[in-house]
């Protein structure tokens, strides 16, 4: 009764006036904290810690005013409700004020919320990272994998040339060198006519003995006249011998005898469905199933009177002599070859799927990986050891892509697991097409460089400071790469 009373008797607009004062303190106390605070950081906005000191100061100023003093807080009668609603404004436009300024510097004084908006942040730029990462790769993969204009044009121009003159391009009678064992041997499988003819040029170059080295070149159907008419314009310098074949004239690669072969056969609905898909890039790149890329698992078949061979990509550079590699003691091992392995990179739990049984049962997946691209086989060694049978066995296995995904190395590390001979790291060194960061020491001194990854050295995107290692060994002389703008 005595609360109800009071309640009936009391002046209702000293009850609102006392709400609006409360709320001008609250603000005053919240924009000196603000202003204290920007103070002991130390930040360099002297123009906000200025407008908080103003406002604080306004706020006090306010209720500091004659008008306001004497008919709201110094009155004991009743309040005049006009002045009340004029403070009542002005109170609440410095609170609208202050909380846009404290909105608009709360970033600079809230830590959290600055780890959350850096968080932010980071996490829209990492979006933006890998969205560039994947257009630059299949950018870059485009590049890497599509025929060159100027490629087309050499091949085209050297077809022609043997249309134009057929009787100069008469096949030979197979020559006695090219079944001697007892000179050095290379295999190059490739369709690149330009790229071939680098290897060739440099590893002639930088030869002592040139006459005794023997080149066995290996590409399809489409390229083969273009090769022997360029092997036939530009013979190879010092008498080295120079055997161009095709694919297609070894019969045993059949799809009854080679798997891959087989799986070759299906590749084309496989790679509709990987599309559709957008599954891995690298099944949709033509060049991880042709069989031109796994001819390197029957070099015993292919050349059966030798007893070692020298397999060469189409993307390196000879810098050196090499007939040291045929003096070295492979102590029974099939495959002598540069090791990859670093930390825990290039081991073969990289390459292999050791989440399957067959795989965790039979290999080491910390076993270090080795390199292709220059690799000297012992082919008795192959024989005796049945490499090729190794391979089937395990390219049958792999019919579903489960225990390793596309490519030549990872059947190449099971086919010659225990059976590699490491090789010292100056034989062979890679790199050249995707790293800009191997010393030129490292470079000079190396006996063969190898320009693996998307940026080979025949392309536009190669990268400068590796290509005149590989353009001072193209052929500049020959007509018809001068015609065909090599831009070299």
């Amino acid at each position: 009764m005595h609360r109800t009373f009071l309640a009936l008797n009391s002046d209702p607009l000293k009850t609102r006036l006392d709400l609006i004062h409360k709320q001008a303190n609250d603000h005053i106390t919240l924009v000196k904290a603000y202003s204290a605070y920007a103070r002991k950081l130390k930040l360099e906005i002297s123009r906000q810690l200025k407008m908080f000191d103003d406002l604080a100061k306004n706020f006090s100023d306010l209720t500091s005013k004659p008008s306001y003093k004497s008919s709201l807080f110094e009155t004991s009668g009743n309040l005049d409700e006009d002045v009340l609603r004029q403070f009542e404004k002005e109170v609440k436009d410095r609170v609208k004020f202050a909380r846009l300024l404290i909105a608009e510097s709360k970033e600079n004084y809230d830590n959290q919320l600055k780890i959350q908006k850096l968080k932010d942040t980071i996490f829209a730029v990492n979006e933006l990272l890998g969205k560039a990462k994947k257009n630059g790769a299949f950018a870059s993969l485009i590049a890497a994998k599509s025929i060159p204009k100027s490629l087309h044009c050499l091949a085209m121009r050297l077809v022609e040339e043997r249309i134009s003159h057929p009787e100069k391009y008469k096949e030979d009678l197979p020559k006695a060198e090219f079944e001697d064992p007892s000179l050095y041997h290379y295999a190059i499988f490739s369709d690149n006519v330009i790229a071939v003819s680098v290897v060739v040029r440099s590893v002639v170059k930088n030869a002592e003995e040139p006459s005794k080295h023997v080149f066995h070149v290996v590409t399809d159907r489409m390229n083969v006249a273009a090769m022997k008419v360029w092997f036939r314009m530009r013979p190879v310098e010092g008498g080295a011998h120079v055997e161009v074949k095709a694919v297609e004239d070894y019969d045993f690669l059949s799809s009854s005898y080679v798997p891959v072969v087989r799986q070759i056969e299906s590749a084309n609905v496989q790679m509709e469905n990987a599309t559709k898909e957008g599954s891995n890039m690298k099944f949709r790149n033509p060049n991880y199933m042709p069989m031109l890329n796994h001819l390197r698992f029957y070099l015993p078949e292919m050349y059966p009177k030798l007893h070692k061979i020298l397999l060469l990509d189409d993307d390196v550079v000879v810098q050196k002599d090499l007939t040291g590699l045929w003096k070295i003691d492979l102590a029974g091992k099939v495959n002598g070859a540069v090791e990859t392995c670093f930390g825990s990179f290039h081991r073969f739990s990289q390459y292999l799927n050791f989440s399957h049984p067959l795989i965790k049962e039979r290999f080491n997946p910390k076993a270090c990986a080795w390199a292709y691209g220059m690799n000297i086989f012992d082919l008795d060694a192959w024989r005796r050891e049945k490499c090729t049978e190794t391979y089937h066995n395990w390219q049958n296995l792999n019919e579903d892509r489960t225990l390793w995904k596309l490519g030549t190395l990872p059947p190449g590390l099971i086919t010659f697991y225990s059976l590699t001979k490491s090789l010292d790291k100056s034989w062979h060194v890679l790199g050249l097409g995707y790293n800009p960061s191997i010393s030129m020491d490292e470079i000079n001194n190396a006996a063969v460089i190898h320009y693996n990854g998307n940026m080979k050295p025949w392309l536009d995107i190669a990268m400068n400071q590796y290509k005149n290692l590989w353009t001072k060994y193209v052929d500049n002389d020959m007509e018809f790469v001068q015609m065909c703008n090599f831009g070299v």
